[in-house]
């Protein structure tokens, strides 16, 4: 049976109460609060308007997110030929993709289950976030119920390019790495450019249509994720740099502090998965290491997967975002 998902009529935008308790505490501690519920009510959809479906059916990658039977958070990215997302309508998606007990996403996906999908063309910055439950999956396809649609500015992408790789060699053995990482996962780490999260609301079935799994994008400069190895393990810190203020990734943290991060290699396509526990750092002094950054998100590491060679595309070397170069001239003024 194809793993399609039920027709469903579109919607209107869903209602300012998108926002769920965690991004509404944060829009208020930083004075957004009544300014983000009427954006919401403007910007946030319970359907795929028509330029995110067109954005969606041309990638040949897609991220995706869930969550393990224990609630932690994992990101995954997905790939194929351009046309490997489909979109029966606005509210369905349709993605070629099947079952896969060494992909952490891909092995805990189940009916009903919460997803967040994150659609992103390098080259061009544009990127579109659907978070969406799980109609059906199976060996002829993955459908997802679309929940939440909206799209974000291109700020912070680091440019780059897909081509199919010269030599597609079988992908190499999966390995599990615990709190402490290896050098080769902590080099990947420290000279990483972008790196994808997942986090959630609510880790539980059932949750309203402001709940559920989230995929977000950060960029940075190579060596933007600083690495300490500390009494509590091994810890990744990041810039949370000015946004669209929906707080979707932070507001999530803020109740379920789990995270799940993800980072590429775009030269040999290999992807490494990690699982961390979250914590927001507020004060000035955390930040003084990235011009322009509003918070650092500290990450305690406590496992990873390494999955070599298993995309087949290799990006061209990245073109950096002009928001950094802006922060390095502002700092030095």
């Amino acid at each position: 049976m194809t793993a399609t998902v039920p027709a469903a009529s579109v919607g209107m935008p869903v209602p300012p109460e998108a926002f769920h308790p965690g991004e509404q505490a944060l829009q208020v501690r930083v004075g957004v609060r009544e300014r983000m519920a009427a954006v919401g009510a403007m910007v946030l959809r319970d359907h795929m308007p028509d330029q995110h479906r067109e954005l969606f059916e041309k990638l040949p990658t897609l991220l995706l997110g869930t969550l393990d039977e224990q609630g932690q958070p994992w990101a995954t990215m997905l790939a194929g030929p351009p046309g490997f997302v489909h979109t029966l309508d606005a509210q369905r998606m349709q993605i070629a993709t099947a079952p896969d007990s060494k992909d952490p996403v891909l092995a805990h996906l189940a009916p009903d289950a919460a997803v967040g999908v994150l659609g992103l063309e390098p080259h061009t910055r544009r990127r579109n976030r659907m978070n969406g439950r799980v109609a059906a999956f199976g060996d002829n396809g993955l459908g997802v119920q679309v929940v939440q649609s909206f799209g974000n500015c291109p700020k912070y992408i680091q440019a780059r390019e897909p081509g199919l790789r010269a030599a597609l060699a079988a992908p190499g053995p999966v390995q599990w790495l615990g709190a402490g990482l290896d050098a080769d996962a902590i080099a990947r780490v420290q000279r990483a450019d972008t790196l994808f999260i997942a986090s959630a609301s609510a880790p539980r079935p059932g949750a309203g249509h402001s709940e559920g799994v989230d995929v977000s994008h950060r960029g940075g400069e190579p060596g933007f994720v600083q690495v300490a190895h500390t009494a509590a393990g091994v810890v990744l810190s990041l810039p949370d740099y000015p946004g669209n203020q929906f707080f979707n990734t932070l507001g999530n943290l803020a109740l379920h502090p789990l995270a799940g991060l993800l980072v590429v290699d775009y030269e040999e396509g290999g992807l490494l998965h990690i699982a961390a526990q979250a914590e927001v750092l507020w004060d000035r002094a955390a930040r003084t290491a990235w011009p322009g950054a509003q918070r650092v998100l500290r990450l305690t590491v406590l496992r990873a997967l390494w999955r070599p060679q298993v995309l087949p595309w290799r990006w061209t070397p990245p073109v950096s975002a002009p928001q950094f170069r802006v922060m390095r001239e502002a700092a030095l003024d």
